[in-house]
């Protein structure tokens, strides 16, 4: 069944993210099966399959707080198995709580994962060996192209449109809540669905930005970032430092020196 379910993505040439929560500790203790089972060996079976019958695939890996303590861990089982393409996805604290949960990523741990990890990339990139990194790739596209590839980098929402598999839509990946739902497909086009109470506001609604925002050097083509993160990468609690702009600090100055290893690492 599994192996019919690849000929179908391999003949429509699919691009399929494949969630795989880091080592098969960190990825069990989250990711289970029906039977409570962990799920990790199914992951890698179907890993294997993908590169078997040579389908498109990036891995997406949900940055817990326990994961992000853990990227020189993280970093070297990347590379052990040998992945090429990986997203990490903050994550994030609920809505319909006051205080975020012990998984969701912090602004601080934010910072610490990405430093290391952009310390360990660059080490490679610098031997000849290119790994994508979403959100590297989304800095290079924006600082060298001025090309946006990411969602809210520049602080401003756009509409997703994201179908669950009922039908109903919604805005945002992060926002796939009833207050936000803007209806069904069967019912609406996606000209009517845009057109909903719901969607103006969505867009429109002015964040609220700490005072810290006010002195960095890269408020311009941050703008605050993405609403519904700014509470797992940007500005802390105590308002003293900032997750993004503390790798900013560290990425930006080596623009110059990425590019130039990029151009002679075959990608």
């Amino acid at each position: 069944m599994i192996e019919r379910g690849v000929i179908f993505l391999k003949k429509n040439q699919f691009l399929v993210g494949l969630s795989l929560d880091g080592t098969k500790e960190l990825h069990d203790k989250n990711r289970v099966d029906p039977k409570e089972k962990g799920t990790f060996s199914k992951v890698m079976e179907v890993k294997n399959l993908f590169e078997e019958y040579q389908i498109d695939y990036n891995i997406l890996c949900v940055l817990t707080s326990e994961l992000a303590s853990q990227p020189e861990q993280i970093y070297s089982f990347i590379q052990q198995k040998n992945i090429g393409f990986i997203q990490f996805i903050p994550c994030l604290p609920d809505l319909s709580l006051k205080s975020p949960t012990k998984y969701a990523l912090s602004p601080e741990g934010f910072k610490n994962f990405y430093l290391s990890i952009l310390e360990q990339w660059f080490i490679e990139l610098h031997e000849g060996t290119y790994r994508s990194i979403k959100l590297f790739d989304d800095l290079i596209h924006l600082l060298v192209d001025g090309e946006i590839t990411a969602c809210g980098i520049l602080g401003e929402c756009q509409m997703q449109y994201v179908i669950e598999a009922d039908g109903s839509v919604y805005p945002c990946d992060f926002y796939v809540l009833d207050t936000y739902r803007l209806g069904f497909i069967q019912e609406l086009s996606i000209r009517q669905l845009f057109n909903r109470g719901i969607t103006s506001p969505f867009i429109c609604e002015r964040k609220k930005r700490p005072s810290f925002c006010s002195k960095c050097p890269f408020e311009q083509m941050c703008l605050g970032g993405c609403k519904r993160m700014k509470d797992c990468m940007y500005v802390n609690e105590e308002e003293n430092m900032c997750g993004y702009q503390s790798l900013l600090e560290v990425f930006i100055p080596q623009i110059d020196e990425i590019l130039k290893c990029l151009t002679q690492v075959k990608i």
